[in-house]
């Protein structure tokens, strides 16, 4: 079936228009709002950064936020520990795509120059000399000026009294400071806050979650936090996040890397595609090699995902190595191929409609790409090739 006009007529058997499965319904939270991205309720799973420039360098600042958004950021948080820093939020808050959240720690007087700045407002109760004391006069400011907020519980800077109680800091101790904080706000009459309950082990941050869930209707940041470098960060937060996620647990969310926050961004996006809790862009299913391949799998699945690279349509290409699960998978896929003795069968909706050399694989799939991308009704006609 060489032909080229009848490449594309599969028999759908792996359309893209089939139902994803879901996990366990979303826990009902409230809802809130940072800047114009709904938090909570029915919103879509939100991913956030920080940047990790210095706040007063405004034209830096600015570039990195547009490297987030370009990357997909919906919410980006910015450090705020000097004056120098809160006279810039301003600035920055009008010039930003996406919302930004300043950062405080320690001096009170910089949550009341961020609401003013019009951004929201982390705070981390457990720094904050006397917070407790100011919370009716910053919740009057937030409410006055629409501004919302996160109360950030941290593993390392948690209450002493409660170190004290726990002996460290447990799931139960986390949960404990964030309720007697969340009370406080709402005794003051101000409910636009979101929660987290960060720590560097993912179970405790799963259990902390899970009880803190259990107390409140808050929405409820994601995080690990020091989770570390790009790949013990990774998987510290696809574990912990992905465990909560599974339950409903979770409004948005952060992964915290010693990285590029770009790379924080990425992961995080592929976190939610995972779990079918974000549309699925570009998917490469591909084998890891092993013994009965008879070809460079490895090359060969990296060669595809480079000529792809740019397609943000929702389409699953299938890379196999062998005969053994190659042509069930690409059967399975999009489009696919499953290559060996030199040569490739090409699959569009589960059918092969080509067989091609080893050396032309790569070539071809990245020109049926498309095509298959319109026949299947993943993207327009006209999109179809922009990337």
């Amino acid at each position: 079936m060489d032909n080229e006009q009848n490449l594309l007529h599969g028999d759908g058997a792996a359309s893209a228009q089939q139902q994803p499965l879901v996990l366990a319904p979303r826990r009902p939270t409230r809802q809130i709002y940072v800047g114009g991205v709904a938090v909570g309720g029915d919103a879509p799973i939100s991913v956030q950064s920080m940047t990790t420039t210095k706040t007063w360098d405004v034209d830096a600042t600015l570039q990195q936020i547009a490297a987030l958004t370009a990357a997909g950021c919906d919410i980006v948080r910015v450090a705020c520990p000097t004056d120098k820093d809160a006279a810039a939020l301003a600035t920055i808050t009008q010039r930003s795509a996406i919302p930004v959240v300043a950062d405080i720690h320690f001096q009170p007087r910089y949550v009341f120059a961020a609401i003013e700045a019009g951004c929201g407002v982390r705070v981390n109760p457990g720094n904050i000399k006397k917070f407790d004391d100011v919370i009716p006069e910053i919740a009057a400011a937030a409410h006055a000026n629409g501004t919302s907020m996160r109360i950030g519980i941290n593993a390392g800077s948690l209450d002493r009294r409660l170190l004290e109680k726990y002996g460290r800091a447990t799931p139960e101790a986390l949960v404990e400071s964030a309720v007697n904080e969340a009370r406080l706000f709402e005794d003051a009459g101000f409910y636009d806050f979101a929660i987290s309950v960060k720590h560097h082990d993912p179970v405790t941050v799963v259990r902390a979650y899970e009880l803190l869930s259990e107390a409140g209707d808050w929405p409820l940041h994601l995080g690990v936090t020091e989770a570390g470098p790009a790949f013990q960060g990774s998987i510290k937060s696809a574990v912990a996040f992905g465990a909560l996620l599974a339950e409903g647990i979770g409004d948005t969310i952060r992964v915290s890397l010693s990285d590029d926050p770009v790379e924080e961004v990425r992961v995080g996006e592929q976190i939610l595609r995972s779990l079918n809790l974000r549309p699925k862009t570009l998917e490469i299913v591909s084998c890891p090699g092993c013994g009965r391949a008879q070809v460079d799998i490895w090359a060969l699945a990296n060669e595809v995902e480079k000529g792809l690279k740019g397609i943000t349509y929702p389409l699953r290409v299938a890379v196999m190595g062998c005969i053994v699960n190659g042509p069930g998978e690409a059967r399975e896929a999009d489009l696919g191929v499953a290559s060996g003795n030199g040569k490739g069968q090409i699959f569009i909706g589960g059918k092969v409609v080509k067989r091609v050399p080893e050396s032309e694989i790569v070539r071809t799939l990245v020109e049926l790409a498309p095509q298959v991308a319109v026949q299947r009704g993943l993207v327009a006609q006209t999109d179809a090739h922009s990337r």
